[in-house]
């Protein structure tokens, strides 16, 4: 018989499971950056 871990030996890391630990710098940094771009559009479109 084979071992119960014979078809998953090392552990995949996951997309979202990788970029998690970022996420709490590149939310904010991303919100700031729409939102300059969103003003800068708006001033120059005045």
């Amino acid at each position: 018989m084979s071992s119960p871990m014979s078809h998953e030996q090392a552990p995949k890391i996951d997309a979202v499971e990788g970029v998690l630990p970022y996420m709490p710098l590149v939310l904010p940094l991303a919100g700031a950056v729409l939102i300059f771009l969103l003003a800068f559009i708006a001033v120059s479109m005045a």
